[in-house]
Order: structure tokens, then C-alpha cells, then sequence
């Protein structure tokens, strides 16, 4: 894939504005995903979906955080469970898809998947070098 200069400094920025945010925590569905972000440089905290057994499960153990960012997927499966998150946890936490979409303009719509984001690792730390 190539990948532009303006692409891999728009992304960067982006990682360091989440690894920056206060009493947040990112939500992504799975281990996978969690991994690619770790390995392009987020160290914010990270909670897989999947492991915590069901919505219900989910939404009573991360209505505490006072920020939660969610970075599920673009597919109708990441879709469904944005749209179900919100409708359980919008009175009890504030819900940010402020960095999904910026994820999505940044990239052009190249990532449908967030576990496709470990595409520009070469990318990334080649520009830190």
C-alpha cells in the first residue's frame, strides 16, 4: 500500500491527541485490533469488546470511564455494535467517534477494519527515524 508523507504525519498526530486524552479509554471489538494500535505507538488503554462476554457486560464495566472512544470497525458488524454501544451507554458515559472518523478521513477510506491499520507501521516509524 502506499502511503503518503501527509497520511503518516496526520496519523501520528492522531495517535499522540488519543494517547493524550484524560480519563479516557479506547473500545475496540477484539485482540487483534488492540494489537495493531499497539504496535503503530497507542499506549492510552485499550479494552476489547469481546472479552467482556456481551453488551450488558460491557456497558456496566466501562460506564466509570468518563471518556470512552470507540474505534470498532467500519463493517456492518462494527457498525451494529457503535450503534448498540451508544444506545446503552449515552446517558451514563460520554461516547467519542470524534477519532474513528478522523481515522477514516485520514486514511481515505483505506482501512474498513481497525486491525488494518498495522498496514502503515513501516510507514509510521520510518517517519520517527
Amino acid at each position: 500500500m502506499i502511503v503518503s508523507h501527509q497520511e503518516v504525519t496526520a496519523l501520528l498526530n492522531l495517535i499522540h491527541e488519543i494517547n493524550e486524552e484524560k480519563d479516557s479509554v479506547v473500545v475496540v471489538e477484539g485482540k487483534r485490533d488492540s494489537y495493531a494500535l499497539k504496535c503503530i505507538g497507542f499506549s492510552c488503554k485499550i479494552l476489547e469488546f469481546h472479552r467482556f462476554g456481551g453488551l450488558t457486560k460491557f456497558s456496566d464495566s466501562v460506564s466509570g470511564h468518563k471518556n470512552i472512544i470507540l474505534l470498532f470497525d467500519s463493517d456492518r458488524k462494527g457498525r451494529y455494535l457503535t450503534r448498540r454501544v451508544i444506545e446503552q451507554l449515552e446517558r451514563r458515559a460520554k461516547i467519542n467517534l470524534y477519532y474513528k472518523k478522523r481515522l477514516n478521513q485520514i486514511t481515505g477510506g483505506k482501512i474498513r477494519t481497525i486491525e488494518e491499520i498495522s498496514q502503515y507501521e513501516d510507514a509510521l516509524f520510518g517517519a520517527i527515524i
